[in-house]
């Protein structure tokens, strides 16, 4: 049985750090788990008189297929001044609303991050706490993943090349993996 993993970046940079950090997640997967990213380029601010005029936009339906037939979610987090960045914290109000709360109620969430500053993005994590609470997610704390001086361990199409760092995505993604399954 195949364990489905959605997961998200939170950043529309094309050479993004966190993007690449998703895809060396996806590609460095042990054998039966399957990473699907998911594509927030398309999702617009949220608005509830748009929402209530028009219904949900594609771009949030699919992510909402998604998660739906997700058995966890990976967020790639990256940190804008001190906390989460807002253009995925939109996304995640978007996926929430209305029937879509119940899909987080339950579902194993962990967060990594990359960052080009020496913290990696132990803030953004945390400022994440509260949002996976609100929503009854059931985060997997056992592990954590905060890429610091991201600048020389990606290249320059935001792909992730260090070693070491690649070594240690593994380990994290088979840990929370390993998690959902259970």
């Amino acid at each position: 049985m195949t364990t489905k993993i959605l997961g998200i970046s939170g950043s529309l940079r094309r050479a993004s750090f966190n993007s690449g950090l998703l895809r060396a997640a996806r590609d460095l997967a042990p054998d039966g788990v399957q990473i699907d990213i998911g594509d927030i380029h398309q999702v617009p601010l949220y608005n509830g008189d748009e929402e209530e005029a028009q219904g949900q936009p594609a771009a949030v339906q699919a992510l909402k297929d998604q998660l739906a037939q997700a058995d966890g979610l990976l967020l790639s987090s990256p940190e804008y001044n001190n906390s989460l960045p807002g253009v995925m914290k939109n996304v995640i109000d978007w996926m929430s609303r209305k029937e879509g709360l119940e899909m987080f109620k339950g579902k194993p969430v962990a967060v990594m991050g990359a960052s080009p500053g020496g913290f990696g993005t132990v803030l953004a994590q945390s400022a994440w706490e509260p949002v996976l609470r609100t929503l009854r997610t059931a985060p997997w704390w056992e592990g954590r993943l905060m890429v610091s001086r991201a600048g020389g361990l990606f290249d320059d199409d935001g792909n992730l090349t260090d070693d070491k760092t690649r070594k240690s995505v593994a380990d994290f993604v088979a840990g929370f993996a390993a998690a959902v399954a259970r």
